[in-house]
């Protein structure tokens, strides 16, 4: 592994290193002053070129693989969404290539997933589907670009979650585009993913087809294993014991058999039983294929019989009254009134 970048140096003589934020098998990413724009902080993500030669499918020259990343990073800086670091910059230096990003301030959902299981406080259904909510509308805004963009390695710990509660859908160590006239996908680094939430097409790189049900299945790995605080059992394994996921509601009973039945859609092992695209899965998961505000998806939808058991007090209240009335109404004769004080109310 080539040597860490360290504090203070200055790269493309702008991009000032404050510290390492995180590094690992794809490379390193930095926290970062812009010396150009006062007060900006940025996140340096660098990519080995020998990593970019070893990781891609192709035996195609270096500099070919460079040129391609490029090509991908010109992609990248072209995305505009709140859901998304903003890419500003792509160079290289001292054989390194490097994308410049907006820093994400916040915790990622790992973290917040290990702090709940420490404090045994599982996510709520509906904190997840808040998160998910913002999820799908980065992944639908990736997917409907002209080429398509996959992600392809949706997980907890790539799900940052701002201080004012904006999800980023961050790390594009994996992400690939859409070719129009070619069925595979080109990838700026090529790679595998995570496995439990990597679907079993994708491990066959470029020689396996992937496009928007690939990242499908990992929003669905991922809304499993924080909601049940488990990761799902992975797709070989799946592939080689058929049953070995375990249903959503075993782990956690009080959650709706909508968000169970559409995860388990999304996790479908072949692409075609999966949600074509985010619509559906989104359609599945809230009755809508709109984006929801926070305020729409903080209330799971219940069935009638959950509702009716969250306000068993409420409907027995009513049941005496009604059962009252009608008694009520059986002397209703004989009951001309109701004399107070000397005074008559309710009679003729």
């Amino acid at each position: 592994m080539a040597a860490l970048l360290e504090k203070g140096v200055t790269l493309r003589e702008r991009y000032e290193i404050v510290h390492l934020v995180g590094q690992g098998g794809m490379g390193a990413v930095y926290q970062a002053k812009d010396l150009r724009l006062d007060g900006r902080v940025c996140a340096l993500k660098e990519i080995l070129p020998e990593l970019l030669s070893g990781l891609t499918a192709s035996n195609q020259p270096l500099d070919q693989t460079i040129e391609q990343f490029y090509q991908e990073a010109s992609v990248l800086a072209r995305l505009d969404h709140p859901n998304l670091p903003k890419v500003s910059d792509y160079f290289s230096e001292s054989g390194r290539e490097y994308l410049v990003m907006d820093f994400v301030a916040g915790r990622d959902l790992h973290d917040i997933l290990l702090e709940s299981k420490q404090h045994n406080t599982p996510l709520s259904e509906s904190q997840v589907l808040g998160w998910a909510s913002q999820l799908l509308d980065a992944l639908d805004y990736l997917h409907n670009q002209a080429p398509p963009v996959l992600h392809r390695d949706i997980k907890p710990a790539n799900i940052k979650v701002t201080p004012q509660g904006r999800v980023k859908l961050v790390d594009f160590g994996l992400v690939k585009v859409l070719q129009p006239d070619d069925t595979r996908t080109v990838t700026v680094v090529q790679g595998r993913g995570t496995v439990a939430y990597t679907p079993l097409e994708q491990y066959g790189g470029d020689t396996g087809h992937t496009d928007v049900r690939t990242d499908i299945y990992s929003a669905g790995a991922t809304l499993y294993h924080l909601l049940s605080g488990q990761p799902p059992s992975d797709a070989k394994e799946r592939f080689l014991q058929p049953g070995s996921l375990t249903p959503l509601r075993v782990i956690c009973p009080n959650l709706s058999a909508r968000t169970e039945r559409a995860i388990f859609q999304a996790l479908a092992m072949h692409p075609d039983e999966r949600p074509h695209n985010v619509r559906e899965l989104r359609k599945l998961l809230f009755g809508t294929t709109d984006s929801l505000s926070e305020s729409q998806v903080l209330i799971p939808r219940l069935s009638w019989r959950e509702v009716m058991h969250s306000n068993r007090l409420l409907v027995g209240a009513a049941a005496v009254l009604i059962l009252v009335a009608t008694l009520l109404s059986l002397f209703e004769p004989p009951i001309a009134g109701i004399l107070i004080g000397g005074f008559r109310f309710g009679g003729l």
